[in-house]
């Protein structure tokens, strides 16, 4: 997956957040639904700025970034900040 793909897909992710936001707010989804989308929403956000993160190590170090994989959001989720 190409740069511009994973910047796509994070903007798609972002719209749906704001969607699924404006949704509960007219009260046509549950806090529970919404809360269950909103955290699959996070970890797939995360796991696309991981994989920026890793394509521009790769470059940094003369690397091939198509190398580089999504990681787990297990593996995502657990990163100390």
């Amino acid at each position: 997956m190409q740069d511009g793909e994973i910047f796509s897909k994070i903007k798609d992710l972002v719209a749906e957040e704001h969607t699924l936001r404006e949704r509960v707010s007219a009260g046509e989804v549950s806090s529970e639904d919404e809360r269950s989308r909103m955290r699959h929403l996070e970890e797939s956000l995360d796991q696309c700025w991981d994989l920026l993160r890793q394509r521009k190590a790769r470059r940094e170090f003369g690397e091939d970034p198509e190398q580089a994989a999504a990681r787990p959001v297990s593996e995502v989720e657990n990163y100390q900040q």
